[in-house]
């Protein structure tokens, strides 16, 4: 009969599972890794994809056009946005451009539209010059603000009053648009064209004097000085009276119309100060 011997403990493969904690670990590590997996190739084609829509050829800038514009050709507006033919038009920065635009001295304001697959529209709002200053034999286009849009030339044909004493005096350089006067002459051109039968009679206009605005009528030889407020109600006052004044004075060197109802008439040619006309 045989005898069994005894097992030896020390030599026995331990049969204990590993812990429930233990084995969630390791779930879990394995799912990390394989949403690390999946995020790294869903960034992959992502990337590829963006790439690919970077680069097609179909999405290149290949059409500019452009509205608005009447001062500035259609060549000199394309000039101003050279660089962005052949852009990417996803990518491309709509507002840098608009800015290069805006300062063109002619353009106000401008708005550029995407147009998909590959077209951009520019609509161009250009300044309205209101009056010409003059430096010695010189004009200049000059706008609403008393800002200098361009030098008068052949190319336009405006029928504006010219403003003198508009500009600093400078030796060298572009003429430069004295603040306050300039302010005068926008206050002045402001009214008057709310008063469109008396913004039609100007000619020329004189601030020199900010103080003082000094005005030349069409087809009237007299100065008129009108003092810096209530321009629009004197030019009116002295076009009731112009005649009335001539039967006191052939000739009008000035008319100052800057003291209420007394009116100074000067006679061409009088070394004598101006009379005083009730």
């Amino acid at each position: 009969m045989g005898v069994r011997a005894p097992s030896d403990k020390r030599f026995r493969r331990s049969r204990v599972k590993p812990s429930g904690r233990r084995l969630a670990s390791r779930l879990r590590w394995r799912r990390l890794g394989q949403v690390f997996v999946l995020l790294a190739l869903v960034a992959y084609a992502v990337d590829r994809a963006a790439k690919l829509v970077l680069n097609a050829s179909g999405l290149a800038i290949d059409q500019i056009e452009v509205q608005g514009h009447t001062q500035l050709s259609t060549g000199e507006v394309l000039a101003l946005v050279s660089g962005l033919r052949g852009q990417n038009i996803l990518t491309a920065q709509i507002d840098t451009w608009r800015n290069r635009l805006v300062m063109s001295p002619w353009v106000k304001d401008a708005a550029l539209r995407k147009v998909m697959p590959s077209k951009i529209k520019i609509t161009v709002l250009e300044k309205a010059p209101v009056s010409l200053g003059r430096v010695d034999k010189e004009l200049y286009l000059i706008d609403e603000h008393g800002d200098v849009i361009d030098k008068d030339g052949p190319q336009y044909d405006f029928d504006l009053p010219i403003v003198d004493g508009l500009f600093e005096r400078v030796d060298e350089g572009p003429p430069v648009v004295d603040p306050a006067r300039a302010q005068l002459a926008q206050r002045f051109i402001g009214e008057l064209s709310l008063r469109p039968e008396l913004w039609r009679r100007v000619s020329q206009i004189d601030v020199a004097n900010t103080d003082d605005v000094v005005v030349l009528l069409d087809g009237d030889s007299a100065l008129l000085h009108l003092g810096n407020v209530g321009f629009a109600d004197r030019i009116h006052a002295y076009l009731e009276m112009a005649e009335a004044l001539r039967d006191h004075v052939a000739e009008i060197d000035y008319v100052d119309l800057r003291y209420g109802e007394r009116v100074y008439v000067r006679p061409v040619g009088s070394k004598a100060s101006a009379l005083a006309v009730p």
